[in-house]
């Protein structure tokens, strides 16, 4: 007989031997899955917490999948599903721990929950949208970007980013969004903050604003994440009234990554539900910049929807990013 609980310390070794496909493994591991604040954690209610929760199928002494959620810092009461694992087509161990974290949270509390999944897993897709209540809205895209020998930018125009710009990034991101998905995907100021207990998480995040040094407004925002110190991911916000060079900002970033390493791969994001979003897109088209990662961005909501026209192995993987150049058995 199959049941869901919390994931504990002593299932790590089963874990390991889940997971040992991941790249970022020994991080997801140790921030993610087995930190040791969890077991608090867990008890904090829905407006207190800040830390990836995790929960185990298990069917007598075996683990058949897990699923991870995370909190938004915003008071929108936003989850986001970060990972799910499960045994190559057992879509409806999926979708019984799906349907557990989305009761589970929204008896807490939780509005809405995000999740994001790639093109090349149209079962799963399916799984969501047609067992668990999910709406397809946009998509996210990741290209591989070629470094250039001579980075050109201004960095009068960068610097870092500081706790008081949060405000206006939160503005600067929710002006970015197309209208119709302001409702499900706007931010708050402390969805930018620096978190009081960031060394807890699993990935490092570096972030940068663009600032008129005349007028001191700020007109974009940078941040770079990896899990891995070797894949980088670019991801940019910028104002809906300033036209920016996104080269520039693009050079910028690949020079802060410098500083830090010496070998590593560089990865954009674009968000099609962004006003800029297809703009990006085509530049990067015309650069013959490689599109790595396709997803399809879902929520499960209590706001309405306006809709626009719009790897085989032993376990499916969702929203685990590596380069396609990795090797990864399956």
């Amino acid at each position: 007989m199959s049941r869901i609980r919390k994931l504990y310390y002593f299932d790590k070794k089963n874990m390991q031997e889940m997971i040992s496909f991941l790249n970022n493994r020994d991080a997801y591991i140790s921030h993610v899955m087995f930190n040791p604040f969890l077991p608090l954690h867990h008890m904090l209610p829905l407006k207190l917490k800040f830390l990836p929760e995790s929960y185990v199928l298990k069917d007598n002494k075996e683990i058949k999948g897990l699923i991870t959620v995370a909190p938004s810092k915003s008071p929108v009461k936003r989850m986001e599903i970060l990972r799910l694992f499960f045994e190559e087509n057992c879509y409806e161990d999926a979708c019984e721990l799906i349907q557990y974290a989305v009761s589970k949270y929204k008896a807490l509390g939780t509005i809405s929950f995000i999740v994001r999944i790639d093109d090349s897993l149209p079962d799963l897709l399916r799984v969501f949208v047609s067992k668990c209540g999910f709406s397809q809205l946009s998509y996210e895209r990741l290209w591989k970007i070629t470094v250039p020998q001579t980075l050109e930018f201004n960095k009068n125009n960068f610097r870092e980013f500081r706790n008081s710009d949060a405000s206006t990034v939160s503005t600067l991101y929710n002006e970015s969004l197309l209208p119709h998905f302001r409702p499900l995907l706007s931010s708050d100021t402390k969805d930018f903050k620096e978190a009081a207990f960031r060394g807890l998480s699993y990935f490092s995040e570096y972030k940068y604003v663009i600032e008129d040094k005349k007028s001191k407004n700020i007109t974009g925002y940078i941040s770079i994440k990896t899990s891995d110190n070797e894949n980088y991911i670019l991801d940019i916000i910028q104002s809906s009234w300033v036209e920016l060079d996104i080269n520039q900002i693009i050079n910028f970033g690949i020079k802060q990554i410098q500083k830090r390493q010496k070998v590593f791969k560089v990865f954009v994001k674009t968000k099609k539900y962004t006003q800029s979003g297809e703009k990006y897109e085509q530049l990067f088209m015309e650069h013959r910049f490689e599109c790595v990662q396709n997803q399809i961005v879902l929520t499960n909501s209590s706001a309405k929807i306006i809709k626009e026209q719009v790897r085989s192995g032993k376990f499916t993987i969702l929203n685990q990013f590596c380069d396609r150049s990795i090797n990864v058995p399956g």
